[in-house]
């Protein structure tokens, strides 16, 4: 069993905590509203779940998924995340997040730039590719035929083993994708984003990626 913190509890996050406490796991659950906004969902997760303050997620997380909009990683505790697993599962949208040049230019990852702001923490991408709602609906146990698969990326081997078995845990085989430079793979617009894929299938699909520069605003 292990505790995990959420910062960030709208529609990923709480799939993914529904996820956990289904697994036997413990959470806690924040956002940037309050505790008191999570009352219900935590009432709906049950005894192994609790609601507070960001930095409580932070703090009381063994790993600990950052679910939030680019502009809340100023906001992510950075001291409390000192040397634990960090889970990213962002996407960069100009539509909600206005022009970023370093994104724009195709010169770093949206996990780059948390990594850069937890520089003491190993950030792992994942989650990041697949919908809310087939989190709990392609969810199946290890072996089944033609399981869904989801890629991962960091920096720190050790990291992504921890992530890849809580992906397993929760119903997904796992690809490693590589370093998080190489989390472009499977953001936005490539061809396994939001695309179910068994794990031979999302293979081809990440050698199939291309990465080109974003026209600015």
């Amino acid at each position: 069993m292990t505790h995990i913190g959420f910062i960030g509890s709208g529609h990923i996050g709480s799939q993914l905590a529904r996820l956990a406490v289904a697994g036997g796991h413990t959470v806690t659950m924040s956002n940037s509203r309050g505790p008191e906004t999570l009352t219900e969902l935590v009432a709906e997760l049950g005894a192994n779940a609790t609601a507070g303050t960001v930095r409580d997620a932070a703090a009381n997380g063994e790993i600990v998924v950052v679910t939030v909009p680019l502009a809340g990683i100023p906001s992510v505790p950075a001291d409390l995340l000192a040397g634990k697993v960090v889970i990213d599962t962002n996407n960069y949208y100009f539509e909600r997040d206005g022009h970023i040049e370093s994104l724009d230019s195709a010169s770093t990852t949206v996990s780059q730039l948390l990594q850069d702001h937890l520089p003491q923490s190993s950030v792992v991408k994942a989650f990041n590719n697949i919908t809310f709602g087939d989190l709990t609906a392609d969810a199946t146990p290890a072996g089944t035929p033609n399981r869904r698969a989801l890629p991962i990326a960091g920096e720190s081997a050790e990291a992504k083993a921890t992530v890849a078995s809580l992906i397993n845990g929760f119903g997904f085989d796992v690809l490693d994708a590589g370093s998080l430079a190489d989390s472009w793979r499977f953001e936005r617009d490539m061809p396994s984003y939001g695309v179910r894929t068994n794990l031979d299938e999302l293979v081809e699909a990440l050698a199939a990626a291309e990465r080109t520069a974003r026209p600015a605003a």
